[in-house]
Protein backbone atom coordinates (compact mmCIF):
# COMPACT_ATOMS: atom_id res chain seq x y z
CA UNK A 1 0.00 0.00 0.00
CA UNK A 2 1.13 3.48 -0.72
CA UNK A 3 0.55 6.62 1.09
CA UNK A 4 1.56 10.23 0.89
CA UNK A 5 3.64 11.75 3.70
CA UNK A 6 1.87 15.14 4.57
CA UNK A 7 2.78 18.26 6.33
CA UNK A 8 1.78 18.64 9.45
CA UNK A 9 2.70 22.24 10.86
CA UNK A 10 6.78 21.95 11.15
CA UNK A 11 6.90 18.24 10.80
CA UNK A 12 5.62 15.54 8.46
CA UNK A 13 3.60 12.44 9.04
CA UNK A 14 1.50 9.62 7.87
CA UNK A 15 -2.71 9.71 7.82
CA UNK A 16 -4.11 6.30 8.18
CA UNK A 17 -7.50 5.61 7.32
CA UNK A 18 -10.43 4.84 9.79
CA UNK A 19 -10.62 0.97 8.49
CA UNK A 20 -6.34 0.50 9.16
CA UNK A 21 -7.45 2.31 12.88
CA UNK A 22 -9.90 -0.06 13.79
CA UNK A 23 -8.20 -3.32 12.18
CA UNK A 24 -5.18 -2.43 14.09
CA UNK A 25 -6.59 -1.32 17.06
CA UNK A 26 -4.31 1.78 16.72
CA UNK A 27 -5.65 4.41 19.63
CA UNK A 28 -3.73 7.54 20.87
CA UNK A 29 -0.17 5.72 21.05
CA UNK A 30 1.75 3.24 19.34
CA UNK A 31 5.26 1.59 19.61
CA UNK A 32 7.54 2.46 16.67
CA UNK A 33 10.42 0.06 16.40
CA UNK A 34 12.89 0.86 13.31
CA UNK A 35 14.80 -2.20 12.18
CA UNK A 36 17.78 -1.80 9.00
CA UNK A 37 15.12 -0.69 6.17
CA UNK A 38 11.38 -1.16 7.76
CA UNK A 39 9.67 1.12 10.20
CA UNK A 40 7.14 -0.84 12.17
CA UNK A 41 4.06 0.68 13.83
CA UNK A 42 2.15 -1.32 16.58
CA UNK A 43 -0.68 -0.33 18.77
CA UNK A 44 0.55 0.62 21.78
CA UNK A 45 0.54 -1.78 24.37
CA UNK A 46 0.44 -1.76 28.42
CA UNK A 47 1.12 -4.85 30.29
CA UNK A 48 1.21 -4.13 33.61
CA UNK A 49 -2.17 -1.29 33.34
CA UNK A 50 -3.99 -1.51 36.31
CA UNK A 51 -1.61 -3.15 38.47
CA UNK A 52 -1.47 -0.77 40.91
CA UNK A 53 -4.96 -0.28 42.00
CA UNK A 54 -5.16 -4.37 42.10
CA UNK A 55 -2.20 -4.21 44.71
CA UNK A 56 -3.99 -1.55 46.59
CA UNK A 57 -7.28 -3.62 46.69
CA UNK A 58 -4.68 -6.80 47.78
CA UNK A 59 -3.46 -4.37 50.61
CA UNK A 60 -6.78 -3.60 51.24
CA UNK A 61 -8.16 -7.34 52.07
CA UNK A 62 -4.98 -8.33 53.52
CA UNK A 63 -3.82 -10.82 50.36
CA UNK A 64 -0.41 -9.25 49.71
CA UNK A 65 1.40 -10.82 52.60
CA UNK A 66 3.98 -13.54 52.23
CA UNK A 67 2.65 -17.12 51.92
CA UNK A 68 6.23 -18.67 53.42
CA UNK A 69 8.98 -17.05 54.95
CA UNK A 70 11.40 -15.30 52.20
CA UNK A 71 14.80 -16.85 54.67
CA UNK A 72 14.76 -20.33 55.90
CA UNK A 73 16.25 -21.29 59.33
CA UNK A 74 18.41 -23.30 57.96
CA UNK A 75 19.84 -20.90 54.78
CA UNK A 76 23.42 -19.77 55.25
CA UNK A 77 23.21 -16.20 54.48
CA UNK A 78 27.21 -16.27 54.64
CA UNK A 79 28.26 -17.79 51.58
CA UNK A 80 26.43 -14.91 49.64
CA UNK A 81 28.85 -11.71 51.01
Amino acid sequence: MEVSIIRIGNSKGIRFSKTILEKYNLKDKVDITLDKDQIIIKPSSTPRKGWENSFKKMAENGDDRLLFNDVFEDENLEEWK
